[in-house]
């Protein structure tokens, strides 16, 4: 589990106001950095929940030393409430989301998360169901020019969609490396301050693998059902997508959802705020934070909490 460095790890255990006796979600546990961090600043206990079999498995060392506060479960985090109450648990005093994929996942080439060392066109984090190379080949110009846009925000997505589309009818696309260099190619290079061209393509196509999206709507409502009154919920996200499905969430379960307009026609009472936001602002990682680990510069972290029952 080396080589993973938590992003704002700090931040996350002091927004959970942990207590001696409390139970804690580490919904994303991954290399175990949140989990470690909480159970080292309290007596408390941890349920980790994993969808990525590979976590689990190297995670049984830290169950080991830390039994038999930690529990781990092989499943999504969407299923938290489920994956709960089949533990014989119906509350928590705070949940842990870390969005997106972790630096394990990230630095091992053969499961084709990332285009720095080419490997399997894969990003399945369960490890079963359509792959991306499944989606690369077999969507349609329209439907790959539409996950593009949707989840990467990439502005060339039909160009790149069409780049796609032309260069498979020659050979099914097998390899990150064979994909980048598609995309490269059709969005063109990029300048000195940005990011490498094939970034966008690749968030994106990982997202609609994964149902990231749809994932961390069913996760924050079952946070919202488990979380006990005074319990907290801490997000962090690492991109414009995932931050602002948060923060709309929070909002309108708070009682912030702006009112309609009087032209609009009427709508049922407004449900009754089940959550408190913390702070209207994401806290966001010091510069000292992001020089030491570049992966935080796009991070940012929303905290809420839980006020009825």
């Amino acid at each position: 589990m080396s080589g993973h460095v938590p992003v704002l790890l700090n931040e996350v255990v002091d927004a959970l106001k942990l207590r001696d006796g409390g139970r804690y979600v580490d919904g994303t546990f991954g290399a175990g950095g949140y989990t470690t961090a909480i159970l080292d600043r309290a007596a408390c206990e941890v349920i980790a929940i994993d969808r990525d079999p590979d976590a689990i498995a190297a995670g049984q060392a830290l169950a080991e030393r830390y039994a038999p506060r930690l529990r781990l479960i092989e499943g999504r985090f969407g299923d938290m409430e489920q994956l709960l109450s089949a533990e014989g648990v119906s509350a928590v005093d705070g949940v842990a989301l870390d969005l997106g994929v972790s630096s394990m996942q990230f630095d091992q080439p053969e499961r084709g998360f990332s285009f720095r060392s080419s490997g399997p066109l894969d990003m399945r984090m369960e490890k079963n169901g359509p792959s991306a190379a499944d989606l690369v080949n077999e969507s349609d110009e329209h439907e790959l020019a539409d996950i593009f846009w949707r989840y990467g925000e990439e502005r060339k997505s039909r160009r790149v969609a069409h780049a796609i589309v032309e260069r498979r009818h020659d050979k099914r696309i097998e390899t990150t490396g064979e994909l980048a260099d598609i995309v490269r190619r059709a969005v063109g290079p990029s300048r000195k301050d940005e990011s490498d061209p094939a970034t966008r393509a690749f968030q994106a196509l990982r997202i609609a693998v994964n149902d990231e999206l749809g994932e961390l709507e069913r996760g924050l409502l079952a946070a919202e059902q488990v979380l006990a009154p005074g319990g907290r919920l801490a997000v962090v996200s690492f991109h414009s997508l995932e931050d602002r499905a948060v923060k709309d969430f929070v909002r309108a379960h708070s009682g912030r959802t702006p009112a309609p307009s009087r032209h609009a026609p009427p709508r049922a009472e407004r449900q009754a705020a089940t959550l408190r936001e913390v702070s209207r602002r994401p806290v966001v990682p010091s510069a000292a934070e992001v020089s030491a680990n570049p992966r935080a510069r796009s991070a940012r972290l929303r905290v809420a909490e839980k006020v009825t029952a």
